[in-house]
């Protein structure tokens, strides 16, 4: 059993894992970011074990989820919304089981992952922008959607070591709706919005890219968007001393986006050629860094985005977001979730489990990937965690084979 802690807590409700969250705050939901308020609110009731919607023992369920495993052929672990000690415990899991492993988000952490595999990247820490960036630019995001206090804990702070935090300039990229305002200066000054659709990012961030490369560029506009916007973009950009250039891989939707990605890596290494740059992958969600992470370690590839038909049985994990139902599949459905997990309807197996940072404790990697931070128990419960229940699957499916 689990019992809270009085500490500051870690909150793992979004991937800047902010780490000022008093316990006070929690109690009298006072949080001034949503997603935490949400986080924290969550109920975590006494929900019994089922198989195939009926109440059982927790053995009863090991037991039926066991047989399950041990049937399937070709079976998909998927979901995978976790911490690095559920990471851990999946992929061991998944070797005893010759499961494939993917995640929630693994289509669009992909598109980061093949830019780093294919071309390498120069990227940066959420420390170093804070210390460093007087330039900003945003591309196809405007971030809060993701990680709503970035400006409160990144850009408009207090003091930085190397810049002047209240002179940041701030440039977004992208469709008009992008919700720019928590970009103003704490001065009022109004952040720079180079407005095209979704679909054009691609070509707008090519030509800006051949600006900063001095290369020509022939037609009088790109995607509706002023050469000259362009150029005095690029031009920024070069005077600039720490330019930062940040993306969500989530908001990049066209069939284009590791292309986009990829020019924006390419365009950093241009601008240190003559200046200071370096790329910012945002957004992180669900523990998928963490989880990439530790599947790469343990088992040297990152996880992929397989087609669900081509297996005979889901595991589905979700410690994070209860909301997100399994996906509709035709084989047998063994879920591990919280309690508060919404099911559209019965699986075959359901094991409820402790979530890490609200009723168990935790580990969590920072979405930029430089840190690791841990995660405390806010509220007490009787419900094991997903390694707990994990060391018991592998135990009866080792009894099983026996």
């Amino acid at each position: 059993m689990t019992t809270p802690s009085s500490t500051l807590h870690t909150c793992p409700a979004c991937g800047l894992l902010c780490d000022d969250i008093a316990a006070s705050a929690i109690t009298s939901q006072t949080l001034s970011c949503e997603r935490a308020a949400r986080f924290y609110a969550r109920p975590v009731p006494a929900t019994p074990p089922q198989v195939c919607g009926q109440a059982v023992s927790l053995t009863a369920a090991i037991d039926a989820a066991a047989r399950l495993l041990q049937q399937a052929h070709a079976p998909l672990i998927a979901g995978c919304s976790t911490d690095v000690h559920g990471a851990r415990a999946l992929v061991s899991l998944a070797r005893h089981t010759h499961a494939t492993v993917t995640h929630l988000n693994a289509a669009s952490t992909l598109r980061n992952m093949q830019v780093l595999q294919h071309r390498g990247w120069q990227t940066t820490t959420l420390t170093e922008v804070r210390n460093r960036c007087d330039v900003l630019l945003l591309v196809g995001t405007d971030v809060v959607s993701h990680n709503p206090r970035f400006f409160e804990r990144v850009i408009w702070v207090d003091e930085a070591m190397f810049t002047a935090p209240q002179v940041r300039q701030i440039i977004y990229i992208g469709p008009q709706h992008l919700n720019t305002q928590p970009g103003t200066a704490p001065d009022g000054r109004a952040p720079h919005h180079v407005v095209c659709e979704a679909s054009a990012i691609p070509a707008v961030v090519s030509a800006l890219r051949a600006f900063i490369l001095e290369r020509p560029v022939t037609q009088p506009e790109v995607a509706g968007v002023p050469l000259e916007t362009l150029q005095a973009l690029a031009q920024t950009l070069k005077a600039a001393h720490y330019a930062t250039l940040a993306w969500v891989a989530k908001d990049l939707h066209d069939v284009h986006a590791d292309l986009t990605i990829e020019t924006l890596c390419e365009t950093v290494a241009a601008l240190n050629q003559q200046s200071r740059a370096m790329g910012l992958p945002l957004g992180g969600s669900d523990g998928d860094t963490s989880v990439n992470y530790a599947h790469t370690w343990l088992q040297g590839v990152i996880p992929q985005a397989p087609e669900l038909a081509n297996h005979d049985a889901l595991v589905w994990v979700n410690s994070f977001s209860p909301q997100q139902s399994p996906p509709l599949f035709d084989g047998p459905t063994l879920v591990l979730g919280p309690a508060d997990a919404v099911l559209s309807s019965p699986p075959a197996v359901f094991i409820p489990i402790a979530t890490p940072g609200l009723d168990s404790a935790g580990q969590q990697f920072r979405v930029d990937g430089s840190v690791t931070l841990p995660l405390s128990a806010v509220t007490a419960t009787a419900q094991p965690t997903l390694s707990e229940i994990v060391a018991r699957l592998v135990s009866a499916l080792e009894g099983v084979r026996a």
